[in-house]
């Protein structure tokens, strides 16, 4: 069994059956390649000039009840059972997600104050952030191929104004064969899908006709994009000390899929919970300085 969930944030158990049906056609991995390959390849695919991938961390703004930077898109409301939008019955976490179009992994987040995504223990006068219904907002996330980061974004749609919320390091599409400097990774601006998946230790799946334990290939998270490839976290591997299950987190920072994206599983643990309800444009470039993102860039201070 696993949790596949929608772009509204809701979520179900399915068959494996149908879990097939999800990862079937998702590109499978090959081992990293060699130094030397990457590295002739990657002076190829290198920046035209110096920049550096611009850098920011609001995080903190869109969960903290208590920020005095709370960014405008995000709200801060006290739980109460009885609301004016629903009537004839209490109003529990999920109500509070579905009316606000915010996930519920979202708002645990904010209401424990920790990542912690699935905690939603909640009393009367509780505080946690919402996503504004007056706003109409949509996420963008920019990678730059050839420096393996990741931007996130959110565009306010009425005042056309674009702030950077993070970025991130991630693992993309491995290097084609030496001289040619394309990554696996398809360039081009792509929505992500509605077939979101959560993965656990022990979730059992198919993969490559396989049956697997999917949190090695795919990490905890699934967000896919085109050309089944998707967002996910690091897969996890066997330790050769402790034989224990670990995050390969070496994994990040490489050119080692055929065409996913790999984050940390902290990183795409916080992306999923913010973007699972709300239109998402992934912008592959293989330099950030050549993205066409919508809107104006705030004058909002990263940092």
């Amino acid at each position: 069994m696993a949790l596949i969930k929608n772009k509204g944030g809701q979520g179900q158990l399915v068959e494996q059956s149908v879990l097939t049906q999800v990862v079937e056609e998702i590109p499978s991995y090959e081992p990293v390649q060699e130094e030397a390959v990457i590295k002739s390849a990657r002076d190829q695919l290198t920046v035209r000039n110096s920049d550096d991938f611009p850098t920011a961390n609001r995080i903190n703004d869109l969960f903290s009840v208590d920020s005095i930077n709370k960014l405008p898109i995000v709200e801060t409301i006290s739980y109460t059972s009885r609301v004016p939008w629903l009537k004839g019955k209490p109003a529990w976490i999920a109500d509070y997600a579905s009316y606000f179009s915010t996930s519920r992994h979202f708002i645990a987040r904010s209401l424990n104050g920790k990542r912690d995504y699935n905690t939603q223990k909640v009393s009367f006068g509780s505080r946690f952030n919402v996503f504004r219904k007056d706003k109409d907002i949509e996420f963008h996330l920019l990678l730059d191929l050839s420096r393996c980061k990741l931007g996130f974004f959110y565009l306010d749609r009425d005042t056309n104004e674009r702030v950077q919320v993070k970025s991130y390091s991630v693992g993309v599409g491995r290097l084609n064969e030496e001289g040619n400097p394309e990554s696996l990774t398809p360039l081009g601006v792509y929505k992500l899908g509605e077939k979101v998946a959560i993965y656990d230790k022990g979730t059992m799946g198919y993969f490559e006709e396989n049956k697997i334990e999917m949190i090695r290939v795919f990490g905890t998270r699934w967000l896919p994009f085109a050309h089944g490839c998707g967002l996910h976290g690091a897969p996890w591997i066997d330790d050769e000390k402790t034989g224990k299950l670990v995050e390969n987190r070496a994994s990040i920072g490489q050119y080692g899929s055929k065409g996913c994206i790999r984050l940390l599983h902290e990183d795409v643990e916080e992306l999923f919970a913010i973007v699972i309800t709300k239109p998402t444009y992934l912008h592959v470039v293989n330099d950030f300085n050549d993205a066409q993102l919508p809107g104006k860039e705030s004058l909002m201070a990263r940092y």
